[in-house]
């Protein structure tokens, strides 16, 4: 009989929500996509640009333009990095190697991509683009990484503590 555990429904659980909030966002036409680009470039122009509140709204506008493109990059590499973190979640196991962390996570959030990919071809404005799925995939890739990273130092850090205290 198939049982699953607690922690992998959760997982489970919170994958399937998160690809949720990813299918939204892709299914959001170009103009609203674009808006939501532009109000992100605006807040990191506040943050990263000296004076960007007495800038005129067109230098404003401007600068969100011109940032637009890497803003958007980043949002995919984001989404699918903690997409990536989440797939780690289900499938981890303390007997499992850590290869098997990476490449099944990796394998899942690259083919959830494709088809995010081709769902945008049928949203107004919006296109497929394969570039895009391997910006999704290094983006999981990437939080799939500082997962398993994670919990290597907590693994490394727990077993020192316990031969530690073994030897006291």
């Amino acid at each position: 009989m198939f049982s699953i555990k607690k922690r992998e429904f959760l997982f489970i659980c919170l994958s399937v929500i998160w690809m949720v909030v990813i299918f939204f966002f892709s299914a959001r036409n170009a103009d609203e996509s674009t808006d939501d680009s532009y109000k992100v470039a605006i807040a990191v122009g506040h943050v990263v640009v000296p004076e960007f509140e007495k800038q005129s709204k067109e230098k404003q506008m401007e600068f969100a333009a011109r940032i637009d493109h890497p803003i958007r990059k980043c949002a995919h590499a984001t989404e699918y990095a903690v997409l990536g973190m989440l797939f780690v979640g289900v499938v981890y196991s303390k007997k499992k190697s850590v290869k098997k962390f990476i490449l099944k996570p990796l394998i899942w959030c690259a083919v959830y991509a494709s088809t995010d990919e081709f769902h945008q071809l049928f949203v107004e404005g919006r296109s497929g683009q394969p570039l895009d799925v391997l910006i999704d995939s290094l983006g999981a890739l990437l939080g799939i990484l500082v997962v398993i990273s994670i919990i290597q130092i907590i693994r490394v850090f727990f077993k020192f503590n316990i031969d530690k205290e073994k030897n006291i």
